[in-house]
């Protein structure tokens, strides 16, 4: 049945399509400069241009991207204003998806602390070491 649907397939396209059709060159020259408009286009967004001016490492973790992997690094704008592009990307850095969602969750929490709240937590007094002379002792 599988090959019965294929060959039909392939019928209806040899009638749609002659297997010697001339190219329609002023068809494929607008595609062509419809690519390379859209190319320029995308060189001109901040996130190229932080591609070329940073090495594709996140600001954060240190992980290297390359590749297909190169879109999982994302344009941070240190001071979250988007429509703040200096041409020397010093409001921009380079981070992974992980980073970058983890600086935006630090963000909503620090603003939705109530004023006056400690933005750090307070410091461990506990001490892991107190006890550690006397447990060398004991061994003895």
């Amino acid at each position: 049945m599988l090959i019965g649907q294929a060959a039909a397939r392939q019928e209806a396209l040899s009638q749609i399509m002659p297997k010697h059709a001339k190219p329609d060159n002023a068809r494929l020259d607008r595609i062509v400069a419809e690519a390379r408009k859209q190319s320029a286009e995308r060189e001109a967004t901040y996130r190229e241009r932080a591609l070329k001016l940073f090495p594709w490492i996140c600001g954060r973790c240190g992980r290297e991207f390359s590749g297909a992997r190169l879109r999982e690094l994302t344009v941070h704008h240190k001071d979250h204003n988007h429509d703040n592009n200096p041409a020397d990307g010093s409001n921009w850095e380079l981070l992974c998806l992980y980073c970058h969602d983890n600086e935006h969750m630090r963000l909503l929490e620090q603003q939705a602390r109530p004023e006056g709240e400690e933005s750090q937590p307070s410091a461990a007094t506990h001490n892991p070491f107190a006890n550690l002379k006397t447990l060398l002792k004991d061994k003895d």
